[in-house]
This record gives structure tokens, sequence and C-alpha cells, in this order.
């Protein structure tokens, strides 16, 4: 007797259309998305069509952010892979409901909604809260390098573009006065020319210089930034009767405003800088979170140009009471965080924390100089007292899975955006994204 199979027919019409409810388990995760957001004010991601008239209806905002934010929770970020998927995934098929959005229109209403963003990661950690989920006793912070949607060789110093600057004038000058030569020769053998003729090589070089002169006037006004929260001013380098006397000498290194030589700028994206990571030096951002205790969800963000995390501290801890409502109690951090002013302003405001002040070690990471104010001493005090020790050996625990859920089982370790506002708005949807889907897991009814 041969083999009885069950029925396959490729061919097969459907005599009622399928309802597209019934292609995905009741507690797949779009579902729990999509009846989330239904639950959240996005009053906001609508303002912006309102009363505008156009004859191009645009696709529905609460469909377009279902499918972004779905995408973002399964580890879809380019707009192009999004817009494919939704003819090829069933979950994003379903959520779009008959849509079919082109990569354009999907990446214009992300970059479009980047302020939004936020406010959507802060409803989020909000329901949170309503729903018993965090946990705000115990906080830790820690910073993550994410790679810019910028090549690091697309990178140049101040002195190269110094350099460069002066290489191009030269180049410039010198085909402007050959093909004033050659105009010349033609005009005496063939009469008059148009006289509009610009040769490919000058336009290419006269572009290059004034990229290079934009770039140079950017890294100069950041310096003079930088310079002026120091205390300098364009005429520190004056005397009370006058200029400075020739020949004498500066207490400054360099000029108001003039940056150091190794100093650079991103072709690609500008706002970017060159980081460490541990793949070696990267074009990335600085992406601060703070992790609480229960659950272990994101409760505040932050995204910088600083590669070092210690002046996010105290904005992230107010981040925290914003979103939640809560002053947290505790704060555990490492040494990025250290230093006399942030202790202060943490004593001040009530918050118990435990900052490691120098290479962690088993002991807590209490090992430092002895340098430090009397913040600092209690810090080190606090660090040696064996439950202080047990508090802070918990921080890994807490904020460092985090970051592994977000690079990688989700696989977000590069921004798909450029320019620092832009990166930050997508910081908060993909960890707005990540927060949902740990939430799903945790039983919620939204």
């Amino acid at each position: 007797m041969g083999t009885r199979y069950r029925d396959y027919n490729p061919e097969q019409t459907f005599l009622l259309p399928p309802s597209p409810s019934d292609w995905l388990p009741q507690e797949h995760l779009a579902y729990f998305i999509a009846d989330t957001l239904d639950t959240l004010d996005l009053s906001s991601f609508h303002r912006r069509y309102e009363g505008d008239g156009r004859r191009n209806r645009p696709y529905h905002p609460t469909m377009m952010l279902k499918v972004l934010v779905y995408a973002y929770a399964t580890g879809v970020f380019s707009s192009r892979k999004i817009a494919r998927k939704i003819d090829e995934d069933v979950a994003l098929r379903v959520l779009a409901a008959g849509n079919r959005p082109d990569f354009r229109t999907i990446n214009r209403f992300r970059a479009e909604q980047i302020e939004e963003f936020k406010q959507l990661f802060i409803e989020i950690v909000r329901l949170a809260k309503r729903s018993g989920l965090l946990k705000l006793g115990t906080v830790a912070l820690d910073g993550t390098k994410v790679k810019a949607n910028a090549s690091k060789h697309k990178a140049m110093s101040y002195q190269r573009m110094q350099e460069d600057e002066v290489r191009l004038v030269a180049e410039i000058a010198e085909l402007i006065e050959r093909a004033e030569r050659i105009d010349a020769l033609e005009d005496e053998q063939y009469g008059e020319a148009s006289g509009d003729e610009i040769p490919a090589e000058l336009k290419r070089r006269e572009s290059r210089l004034a990229r290079i002169r934009k770039e140079k006037a950017a890294l100069e006004a950041e310096q003079a930034a930088a310079d002026r929260a120091q205390g300098r001013s364009p005429d520190d380098e004056r005397v009370a009767g006058g200029e400075r006397p020739q020949g004498g000498r500066s207490k400054y290194k360099r000029k108001f405003g003039e940056p150091p030589a190794k100093a650079q700028h991103n072709f690609t994206d500008p706002e970017s800088k060159i980081m460490k990571t541990g793949k070696g030096f990267e074009q990335c951002y600085n992406a601060q979170a703070v992790v609480e205790e229960g659950r272990q969800l994101i409760v505040a963000t932050a995204l910088g140009t600083n590669a070092a995390d210690n002046g996010y501290l105290i904005e992230l801890l107010d981040e925290v009471k914003t979103n939640t409502g809560v002053k947290p109690k505790r704060a555990l951090a490492d040494a990025g965080y250290k230093g006399e002013q942030n202790f202060e302003e943490l004593e001040g405001r009530g918050i118990r924390s435990y900052v490691a002040l120098g290479r962690e070690s088993s002991k807590g990471g209490e090992a430092s100089a002895k340098a430090g104010g009397e913040a600092t001493a209690r810090m080190r005090k606090r660090l040696k007292d064996q439950r202080g020790r047990k508090r802070y050996r918990s921080r890994k625990a807490l904020v460092e899975p985090a970051f592994g859920w977000l690079k990688r089982v989700m696989g977000f370790r590069e921004f798909s955006m450029r320019g620092r506002e832009k990166a930050e708005g997508e910081w908060n949807l993909v960890t707005a994204a990540l927060n949902l889907r740990r939430m799903a897991r945790m039983d919620l009814q939204p």
C-alpha cells in the first residue's frame, strides 16, 4: 500500500480570502507590539499630517510605526530590507494590513518622526511602570560605542585640511592660468569662444576646496566653543598695552579657536567622532542607557559625540526621574563616570551611588589613586565595605546584558541615519523596540 500524504496543492485557490489574523499565533510578538502601540498616545505621529489637504493620501502613521518598531525588534534596520520584508514576512504583512510602502516612504517616515521616537520611548517606560514591571530602587548606567553611518576613511585632520587647502588653491590658480593661455591661443586660431567653458578638473578641485573649507570652519567653530567653555576669549593673547610683544611667550599652546593638528571631521557624518572600540578605532557615537534592576528594562537613554562617559551621569539620572516620576535610590556605574563634582551632585540629590574609582577588580573596582576630594573619599570608603562591594558587583549583570541583546541578539551595531539628532532618535527607537520585545515575555496585558 502506497504512502498517503496530507493534501498538497500549491495551485489551490480560495473561494473566500483568508483572514490575516489567522496567519500568526495569537501570542506572536507582532500582535503584542500592535496591541501595545494602540494603547499609547500616538497623536504626535499624526500631527504633521493634520490639515495637509494633499491629494495623494499618506500611509497611516500608526501602521508605519507598527511596521518600523516590529522590524527593529526583530533585527531589520535597513529601509530597503524592511520594504522587502513586507512582501516576504507574514508578521510584517499582517501589521501593514495590505499596504506596501516602498523603502523611500519608510526612510522618510523614520527621518521625519525623529523627535517623536523619544516620546514613544518614554510612553513605553511609563506603561511598564503602570504595569508593575519596573523596580527603581537600583539602576545601573553604562555606555557603548555604536558605529556611525560613516567610514573613518572619509575623515580628515585639521592639519591635513590646512595642507590640502593650500595645495588646492595653488592647483586651481594653475588650472585657471593654463585655461586662460589655451583660450587665448584658440581665440587667435578659431575666433572668440563662448567664454563659459569650465574645465572638469577645475570644477572638481573647486568643489573639493569648498568642502574642505566648510569642514575646517566647522572644526574651528567647535574649538572656539570649547575654548569659551574653558574661560578663554578671542583676545586672551593681548596684554594691557595692546598686542603681545613680539617674541613674548603665550601660556596657551594654540590660538583661540584653533583646533589641535590631529582634530578630525568626517565628510560623511561630520557630527560623529573617531572612538576606540573592541575592533579598533571607528567612526562612532557614544550611546548611553540606564537599566533598572527588576526586569532589566531600559528607563533612560542619551547619545553624544564625547567618547568619555563622565558627562552623562547626572543627565541620565535626571532622565530617569523625568521618564518614571521616581528618583532612583541607588546608582551603579563603572569608573568612566567618576568625578568629584559628579559625586557631590549625587549626594545633593540623595542618590546613593557606587561608582568605581579605578580599574575594576574583584573587590568592586575601588582601586584608585588617592586623588580626589571629600566626596571621592566617601565613595572610596563605601566601595571598601562588604555591602558596597556586593552592590557594585551586581552592575555588570544589570546593564551589560541590555547591550548584548541590542548588539548580538537584535544585531544593532551601526546607525542607519546620519547626524547626531537622527542617530539619537534611532537610539530611542531601537531601545523602545527592545523594551517591547522583553515586555512581550512578561505576560503584560497592554
